[in-house]
This record gives C-alpha cells, structure tokens and sequence, in this order.
C-alpha cells in the first residue's frame, strides 16, 4: 500500500519498474519498496511506469497499482514537490533516457518549483555494480546446481531483449564476469534475448534463447537458464514466455533439460544495492 507523503521538504522516494499486466509483477514491486523501506528507514512507494494500472484492483488485495505520471500530479496537488526515483532496470533503458525526462518535462512547466532526481540503474557502467550483480546471479545459478544435481551445465543468460544497444551490452558484460565467478562448475555461459525486433538493425540481442537451446552442445544436456529479470510477469514468471520456449526445445531434443533460476528481484541482496541506491549521486529532470 501507498505510505502518507512525507512533509518537512524531504523527498518522495520512488520504487519504479517499466510495469506489467500481471498483478504478481506489482505485488513484489510492492515487497521490494516494503523492504527497501525498512532497510532504508524512510518511506519508498512503488510505482510503475505503466500498466500496472490496468490490473484490477481485486487482484492487488484491493489496491490499485500506482503509475508514474498520475502518482506524482496527485502528489503535486497535496504540495510535494521533491521526489527521488530508484529505477529497477538493468540499464539505462528509454524508460529512463526518455520516458520519465518526458514526463518530468511536462510536469516541470506546470508545477515550476518540481524537483525530480533519479538514481543511477542498477548495473551504469561501473565494475562494482556489475560485480554485485553477477555475484546474486551466480548464488542463483549454483543453488540450481546443487538442488538439481547437476554436473558442469551450460549456463544461458536471458535477459528479455531491447531495442537498444547499451542494454543489451549490459546483459553482455554480465555474462563475462559471470562466467569468471562460476569457473570450471559451469561449461559455458552465454548470454541470449527472450525475444528481438525484426530486421538487422536489432540483431545484436543475437543469440535468441530459443536459437541457443538448439545449438550443438546446448540441446544434448543440461542447461541452467539465468534469469536477468527482475519481477516475475508474462515473460519470466510460471507459465511464462521463457518457460515456454524452454519446454519447446527440450521437446524437439530429448537430451537437453532446463532449469530456471529464480530471478534477481527475489534475491534479498538485491535490497543493499537498492540501498545504496538511495543514498546515491542523483541526476535531476529535466536535463
């Protein structure tokens, strides 16, 4: 649930994720920013770029999701001016780049005096962060291992797929140090999309997940898919577009058997990232 605006001149703190259809996504933004709360010691509200809004609230145990741009006009309207977004992405996908400098844009020439800070993503560049990262990926991955009684699998790292190229450069990097963290347990790792838009302009997501499962080596045993999502939903929660196209290569190679790592967002050492996060040299919007 949504915590009261915070008076004094301090700033709101903001949870945001791009959104999903399924009320599972909002409903661990919602544990996330509960608990980054706690560990913070300040009130964080999660909030959603968009389509959250569209779940139903009967399925939010009677709250409706909160998205960006309505979330901070009505704060506006209750006198807040000051707010500080800690963005759950990767990278620095258009949703920062473009959409809440956008947003924030709009607002400013309204409201004036709105100050909007945002805080680095989780993975800007630095060799830190990717470290952090790839060490919660690599509990994941081993913990598969040890539970599954697998013997030196092959590790694919999925992310979802963009649009653009520094995102997925991201996912690139992090499979790198990834694979130096895992070592000999593991006998590749590659990174892959869930999914790309067409035409060549985009083929650097390659190799799609689906495209990897079937290769030589990768179909005739066992792989550990990782999962470089945050927030379960239509692509990598139960049933989801991953484990679909999981269950469609082992069903055309009898060899090959997959296993799903939880995903990041579950993870509880995500919360000290998030953290320090907070406490982070942030950009104000509009730039």
């Amino acid at each position: 649930m949504l915590n009261l605006p915070e008076g004094g001149g301090k700033p709101i703190h903001l949870l945001v994720d791009n959104g999903s259809l399924r009320p599972e996504a909002t409903l661990s933004l919602r544990r996330l920013s509960a608990e980054l709360g706690r560990e913070a010691g300040v009130a964080v509200h999660p909030v959603s770029l968009l389509h959250a809004n569209r779940v139903s609230p009967s399925e939010l145990g009677g709250q409706p999701a909160a998205t960006f741009e309505p979330f901070l006009r009505r704060m506006i309207e209750q006198s807040q001016r000051h707010f500080r977004v800690v963005p759950l992405f990767f990278g620095p996908s258009r949703a920062l780049t473009e959409f809440i400098p956008e947003k924030v844009g709009e607002m400013q020439r309204e409201a004036g005096d709105l100050r909007v800070e945002v805080t680095p993503c989780l993975c800007p560049g630095d060799a830190q962060s990717d470290q952090f990262i790839t060490t919660l990926l690599a509990d994941a991955v081993r913990e598969t291992v040890v539970e599954r009684g697998l013997a030196q699998p092959r590790v694919a790292l999925v992310d979802h797929g963009s649009p653009i190229e520094p995102v997925t450069q991201v996912r690139n990097r992090l499979a790198a140090v990834l694979a130096d963290q895992l070592g000999e347990c593991v006998a590749a790792v590659s990174p892959c999309s869930m999914e790309r838009r067409d035409g060549p302009a985009h083929a650097f997501n390659e190799p799609l997940l689906e495209k990897l499962l079937r290769q030589p080596g990768w179909r005739d045993g066992p792989v550990v898919v990782a999962m470089l999502f945050l927030q379960p939903g239509r692509h990598a929660g139960e049933g989801g577009d991953v484990a679909t196209i999981c269950a469609g290569a082992e069903a055309e190679h009898p060899k090959l058997r997959t296993c799903r790592t939880p995903l990041v967002g579950e993870h509880p050492g995500l919360l000290k990232l998030l953290a320090r996060r907070l406490k982070d040299k942030s950009q104000s919007l509009p730039v």
